[in-house]
């Protein structure tokens, strides 16, 4: 494969990233342009400069298109250990939301979120494996558990039933009456 070079590079990166749902591997975009993942890396920091909306998953990177008028979210409370991160996550993708982040308050840097983007059980798998093949912390570990979710479904019964779900796992971080 020949090289292509810098802002070619990008635009066909960023075309790439456009056309697809799936998030995409940056040793996959590395290998088809003919560079270096850590290339990659570098061009998707200069994109995201640019204001193009591209996020880092653990799938891959993903180009963020705004949602349809009719895509609701909530913002969740939740609570929990680590070990119960994937049990989390399934309760909620079984109810049919996407888990689009995690945010916390840290008490130095203020609030941090990152993507999560799943939607189903295999895709919560493959999320966990990542966590466990880079040796990962979880962001819930800095703050004792407490976090956030934003979740999204076409309906508000799906974001009904998941926070339902939720409460009954014990997950969903309620104010006490």
């Amino acid at each position: 494969m020949k090289k292509i070079m810098g802002e070619q590079r990008r635009q066909l990166l960023l075309d790439k990233l456009k056309e697809t749902a799936d998030p995409l591997k940056g040793g996959e975009l590395a290998s088809l342009m003919g560079v270096s993942r850590q290339v990659i890396v570098g061009d998707m920091t200069l994109l995201k400069a640019k204001g193009e909306p591209i996020i880092a998953t653990s799938q891959g990177y993903l180009y963020m298109r705004e949602t349809a008028d009719d895509d609701l979210y909530r913002v969740l409370a939740c609570f929990h250990k680590p070990e119960d991160t994937q049990d989390e996550l399934y309760v909620l993708v079984d109810a049919g939301v996407t888990v689009k982040d995690v945010t916390i308050e840290h008490p130095v840097y203020g609030e941090l979120t990152a993507g999560i983007h799943v939607s189903s059980r295999r895709e919560v798998d493959m999320f966990m494996q990542r966590v466990r093949e880079t040796g990962a912390s979880y962001l819930l570990e800095l703050t004792g558990g407490l976090h956030l979710h934003t979740i999204t479904a076409p309906n508000v019964a799906i974001l009904e039933q998941a926070m339902n779900d939720m409460r009954a796992a014990g997950y969903l971080l309620e104010e006490s009456e």
